[in-house]
This record gives structure tokens, sequence and C-alpha cells, in this order.
């Protein structure tokens, strides 16, 4: 079983190597090379989401199409990022905005599903940026790092 400090300690080379880069499309293709789904790191940390919500310490909240919650606030061992983990199944969520940017590591549960058209990987979202978060083709697990924990909801 993976505890909440075991899966922080899973996260951190992957937010150390985030921390103070330009959250933009070079960091996105650069975490697919360094972390990519076939790789140690991602598969580690795609099992811990699964232990930590076997668990019920991860995404205890929300409902059958969309259980979520944050695992971390921003702090000095996640390098400045907040950390939260989404378990989606074939979902249009809330539109928000990224302020700051955000960094998505898709783990689909299903093999045919996807994240904002993205298959398991890393999505990088830049500063000012802003979606409906959707998955399709079944269920996903998306780890989300933020930025200084930012992110704004809004009415769209």
């Amino acid at each position: 079983m993976t505890t909440p400090m075991q899966f922080q300690q899973l996260v951190e080379p992957v937010a150390r190597y985030a921390q103070g880069r330009a959250v933009d499309a070079t960091l996105q293709a650069d975490l697919n090379l360094k972390f990519p789904p076939e790789g140690v790191t991602f598969q580690q940390i795609r099992d811990a989401c699964h232990a930590g919500i076997a668990a019920g310490w991860l995404c205890n909240q929300g409902d059958a199409k969309r259980r979520y919650g944050r695992i971390f606030e921003p702090g000095a061992a996640t390098h400045g990022f907040s950390v939260d983990v989404v378990d989606i199944t074939d979902l249009v969520g809330n539109h928000h905005r990224h302020p700051s940017g955000e960094i998505d590591m898709i783990m689909p549960v299903n093999p045919e599903a996807r994240f904002d058209d993205q298959g398991a990987g890393w999505l990088v979202y830049p500063a000012d940026s802003a979606h409906r978060p959707t998955v399709t083709g079944g269920r996903a697990l998306i780890l989300y790092l933020l930025p200084d924990g930012e992110i704004e909801w809004t009415t769209q």
C-alpha cells in the first residue's frame, strides 16, 4: 500500500524537474522524454494513484463520474506546486483558468481513454490558458501540478 508521504516522494522528481521552468510546450516535450508513460517513474506514480484511490485517501471527493482531491498544497516538498489527482469517466468538467499554467499527467485506465484529446503522457497548459477538462473513451486518472496552487474557476 502507498501512503501520502510515499506518494509525495514519487512525485517529487517531476516537480523538481519542472520547478523554475516555463510552463509551456517545451516543458511538455521534455516531460514526455524524461518521464514517458512506459518509464519507471510514470508507472510508479500511476500505480500509487490506483493504490491511494483503493485506500481511500486519494480522489475521495466527488461522484461516480468524477472523483478528485488535492493531496498536497504548494510547498518546499513539492517545489512550489500543488498536487491534485482526478479520476474521470467520460465527462466534460468545469471550466477553469490557469493563471500560472497547469501540468497534467494523463493515465488512461481504459486504453482508449483520452484527456483533452491526449492519450497517456504529459500535457502542459501555459499561463493564462483555460479549458473544460474532458475525458472521452472511458476512464482516466489525471495528476496535475499547479504552480503556487493557482486555479480560477470560471462560469463559462
